[in-house]
Order: structure tokens, then C-alpha cells, then sequence
């Protein structure tokens, strides 16, 4: 009977305890969620999430609650995202019509569309295109879309942009009248069909990634040859790109690479690389901003490149120092406004009915929650605006490790209660063994 006892008491104590909900008390800190009151129609709400968010919890967000009059309330987090690939448009009726100007149609997707890339094989060229949208190949009431500036100016290092940017458009076929002239000091550009070597349809602008300001800096550091800003950036925040501002009275054409460096800086360390952080391992990326303004053969180039892709691995679990330097070289440094650290815009979406509430975060160890709420809600509808009020620290705040169970607060106890119960029932079978014989 004792050996009995014995192992009922070993058998509860190597039962795991269900964790405990969730309350407000569990969480550091917490922002008040309101919805729009003159949007209607949609049952859902949606607020952005910001760097703050994240900086201060989890960092696969697990830990995010969302309470309403007492009640935990289902949410979904949704990822601005873009369609993987463009789609390649089939050119048709290509031609010489006159001396330097090339006609053409292009089969364009069964989809929505704001943009052409043409692949042109020439370099050093200036070209004026003339699009018009057709309902048919035989349409007799083109629309007409607009006329852009192409360029190719490789030879001036001022880079080479050859889309056509127009406004959101569903015709099945676009028509396109290319004029080419030589860019200065081009005396070869042979105009010829063989030129329009293709097409590709990006997604539709529209449909096209946002993003959302991490960090941001006027304050950047001339360098010799490299004008440099600099950012510390807090643990779990996303980084996914750099973009510059330039003050409206630098008006200089360029085309200048661009080098973001990235490294771990575990808590405590002074901001900046310092100099044992110099020969440290770093993260580093590379890309290049452009701008063009200028005229050219009696044409108008327009221009403007000024963001680089740029994800980022160190920010990891500890802040991360992030160093973007422009490589100005010889020429003269640029007049910058700012530079920004940029990620991907995250949503957090509620049922609207459930406004006002509170978003709670910040209780490191809280499992993610599942809910019915996340599979059935669709990104691609429309949804009301929500806001996320300013953070505030949670005055009732009671660490949620104090409230997990025994055994996950003390992971070792199970696996000394289970070899308890091995040896209890060792000796329990040797007895027996001993009896029966």
C-alpha cells in the first residue's frame, strides 16, 4: 500500500499543469486601440504596427494580447507583400515606321498594371515613348496614357531607367510609338526592330510592398569620400530598407553606391563601432541611389531612385549598430535631409466591434495564442483604421513567469519525478520478483 501511495504521489508531480491564461496584469506595457468612427461597413479593423511594438516584446510577437472589456480578444497580424514575379508581355507588330521610331503592341496580363519594363538592347540613348491603351488590337478609340522619358546614360554615370510608369490599367493591349536618339557623344545608336527585346509587367502598384519607419536621422558625418549616417536599432526590429531624403535645394544629378553595415551590440556597449567592435564580423549590403533632372536632345529625363533593399540579420537578441555610408568619391557630397531605416508595414487586425481596447505586450515566455479569428480573416479585404495609442507602462504589471507552472518553472523537476517513478517501480518489481520466486 505504501508503494502504491507512493506512486500516485510521483504520477501527479510528473503531470505537466496547463499554463495560465493570460491577464492584463501579465504584460509590461499596454496602448489603447481606437477604431475610426466615420469608416463603415467592414466588421474588421486594422492598426500598424511600429518599431516600438516590437522593440519592446517578443520578437515573433507572441506575446501581443488584446483585451476588451475584461475579455481577451482574437486578433491576426498580416504582412504588406506583393506578388512574387511580374509577368512577361508578348510584343507584337513590331516595326520601323519611320527613321529612329520604332511601333509596337504589347499583350499585356489579365490583370491590373501600373508599370512596363522594356528590355532595350542599346546603351548611351535618349527615348520619348507614346502609350495608348487598346480594348482590341483593331480598337479605333485608343485611350491615350501618356508620353515618358527613357534613358540610357551610362556614359555620364547618371544610370539608365527604361519603364514606363503610367497610371492603374486593365487593357488587354498596350500600343507604343519609341523614339530613340544618341545620348552626347553616341555617334553609333542603330535604330533597328531587334532593339525591343522585351517586356516584363511588375505587380501593380497598388499592390506593391509598404513600408513603415524603423529609424530615421538628419544627423549624417562627413567622411573623406563617404558621407555616413549612423543608427542603433533595439533588438527583435525588423530592418528591410534604407531610404534618403535629399534637401530640396540639391538639385545634382548622381549615381552613388551605397554600403549599409550591420552588427550585434550586446546591452551595455557604448552606441557606434567602437574600436574593439572594428574588426568584429559584420553584416554588410550594398546598393546604389540615383537622380536624374536634366535635358537632353530637346528631351525632358525625370528620374529617382533613392531606396535600397536592405534585410537585415542583426537585430537578432540584442540591439544592432547600422551604419549606411554613401560613397561620394570625388565629387561633391550630397545635401541630405535624412536616411531611414524602413520595414515592412505590419498590421494588427480585430474584430472592429471590440473597440475600444487594449493592446497589451512585453511577457517574454507567453505562447503564442491560436485563434479561430486568424484562418478566417482574408488580408486582401477592406477593413477600417485602427490606432494604436502611445505606450504607456502597465501599472498593475505582475511578471507572467511568477504565474507559469511548476514545471516550467523549474524544467529539471518533471525529469527528477519521472526517474523517481522509474526506481519506484524498479524496486517495487524486484520485491515481487523475490515474492513469486
Amino acid at each position: 500500500m505504501r508503494a502504491i501511495a507512493a506512486l500516485v504521489v510521483l504520477g501527479i508531480l510528473a503531470v505537466r499543469e496547463a499554463p495560465p491564461p493570460p491577464r492584463p496584469s501579465d504584460f509590461r506595457f499596454q496602448r489603447a486601440l481606437t477604431v475610426d468612427a466615420s469608416e463603415e461597413g467592414s466588421p474588421n479593423a486594422c492598426a500598424l504596427l511600429d518599431a516600438q511594438v516590437y522593440a519592446h516584446s517578443a520578437g515573433t510577437l507572441d506575446d501581443l494580447r488584446i483585451f476588451s472589456a475584461g475579455r481577451e480578444a482574437p486578433y491576426a497580424v498580416t504582412l504588406s507583400n506583393t506578388l512574387p514575379t511580374g509577368d512577361s508581355a508578348l510584343i507584337l507588330n513590331l516595326g520601323l515606321k519611320r527613321p529612329r521610331e520604332l511601333s509596337f503592341d504589347l499583350q499585356m496580363p489579365s490583370r491590373p498594371y501600373s508599370e512596363v519594363d522594356l528590355t532595350l538592347d542599346a546603351t548611351d540613348f535618349l527615348a520619348s515613348a507614346t502609350i495608348t491603351g487598346l480594348r482590341s488590337l483593331h480598337d479605333r478609340t485608343p485611350t491615350f496614357l501618356g508620353t515618358l522619358t527613357l534613358f540610357d546614360l551610362t556614359a555620364q554615370r547618371l544610370g539608365r531607367n527604361t519603364s514606363l510608369a503610367i497610371a492603374e490599367s486593365t487593357f488587354p493591349f498596350l500600343h507604343i510609338e519609341l523614339t530613340l536618339t544618341p545620348a552626347p557623344g553616341n555617334r553609333s545608336l542603330a535604330v533597328r526592330p531587334p532593339l525591343v527585346a522585351g517586356a516584363m509587367v511588375p505587380p501593380s502598384r497598388l499592390a506593391q510592398i509598404l513600408y513603415t519607419p524603423v529609424a530615421e536621422t538628419t544627423s549624417i558625418v562627413q567622411r573623406p569620400r563617404e558621407s555616413v549616417a549612423r543608427f542603433v536599432v533595439p533588438a527583435h526590429v525588423p530592418v528591410e530598407r534604407v531610404t534618403v531624403e535629399l534637401d530640396p535645394a540639391d538639385h545634382t544629378n548622381f549615381s552613388r553606391a551605397v554600403t549599409i553595415s550591420a552588427m550585434a551590440r550586446p546591452e551595455g556597449q557604448p552606441h557606434g563601432f567602437s574600436e574593439a567592435a572594428e574588426a568584429a564580423p559584420r553584416e554588410q549590403l550594398s546598393g546604389e541611389i540615383s537622380r536624374v533632372r536634366l535635358t537632353e536632345a530637346g528631351e525632358d529625363v525625370r528620374e529617382s531612385s533613392l531606396s535600397i533593399p536592405a534585410i537585415l540579420g542583426s537585430n537578432g537578441q540584442s540591439p544592432a549598430t547600422v551604419e549606411v555610408a554613401i560613397q561620394n568619391g570625388d565629387d561633391r557630397p550630397l545635401q541630405l535631409r535624412s536616411v531611414s531605416l524602413e520595414m515592412r508595414e505590419r498590421k494588427l487586425c480585430f474584430a472592429a466591434a471590440a473597440a475600444p481596447a487594449t493592446l497589451f505586450y512585453g511577457a517574454p515566455g507567453m505562447a503564442a495564442p491560436v485563434y479561430d479569428f486568424g484562418r478566417l480573416f482574408q488580408p486582401t479585404e477592406p477593413a477600417r483604421t485602427a490606432t494604436l495609442g502611445p505606450e504607456q507602462s502597465n501599472p498593475g504589471f505582475v511578471p507572467y513567469s511568477r504565474r507559469k507552472p511548476l514545471t516550467e518553472r523549474y524544467p529539471a523537476l518533471l525529469w527528477i519525478a519521472l526517474m523517481a517513478v522509474v526506481c519506484v517501480l524498479g524496486v517495487v518489481a524486484f520485491r515481487s520478483a523475490r515474492h513469486l520466486r
